[in-house]
């Protein structure tokens, strides 16, 4: 599903989010501690890629500010302009991780924080898989998403329409051990992003391991 202008309809409402998207997540310790889990994990120098890097904080900045080589892929002009000036020790792309050829076993680790949701469902599987193979053997994937059983429902995000679609926890963690992973945790927590129109929210982390080839 496009906008008439061919953009994802996630650069649509990213572009309009802009800043008040990093100022609404800005507070979330469970997204901090994540990270944390995976820099705890990470060799030093390591290949990072943020798959929906956003404004480029916290996760680019953080694992750039830990000495790692981070790529951050985004589809919105808005979000990679920003990201770029806002965190310069790391590299940013406009590009969609569902069309962006990935070598395999080419990172290290990848990031993928709340970036599947406006996505069909064979979509999210097909990128979860793309992402498994970008790791190398014994690599990292963190992936955090709102586990709820829905797909492609009408919803206002930060007073922005969007189409969401998501699955269950269970189904979620399934489908990353489906793409060959190893799950190391899997963290439940809830959410209210700092924005007057923002509602609890819940949000499952979840750190996985490319197992030996």
């Amino acid at each position: 599903m496009t906008e008439e202008d061919g953009r994802p309809p996630a650069a649509v409402v990213f572009d309009a989010l802009g800043p008040a998207y990093e100022r609404a997540f800005a507070g979330s310790a469970p997204h901090r501690a994540s990270l944390d889990r995976l820099l705890e994990l990470l060799a030093p120098g390591s290949r990072v890629l943020d798959v929906g890097s956003g404004t480029g904080r916290p996760t680019a900045q953080t694992l750039a500010g830990a000495g790692h080589r981070v790529l951050g892929l985004d589809v919105s002009p808005v979000m990679v302009d920003l990201a770029a000036r806002q965190v310069p020790a790391a590299e940013f792309r406009l590009a969609d991780i569902r069309e962006t050829p990935l070598a395999d076993a080419s990172f290290d680790a990848v990031c993928a924080y709340f970036s599947l949701l406006q996505m069909t469902r064979a979509e999210q599987a097909a990128v979860v898989a793309k992402l498994a193979r970008a790791v190398r053997p014994g690599g990292l994937v963190a992936l955090a998403t709102v586990p709820l059983d829905v797909e492609d429902v009408e919803a206002v995000f930060m007073g922005q329409p969007v189409r969401v679609t998501s699955f269950t926890a269970e189904a979620f963690t399934g489908l990353v051990s489906g793409a060959g992973l190893t799950v190391l945790s899997e963290e439940h927590e809830v959410f209210t992003p700092a924005h007057p129109e923002a509602v609890p929210e819940p949000h499952l982390f979840v750190l996985a391991r490319r197992g030996a080839d």
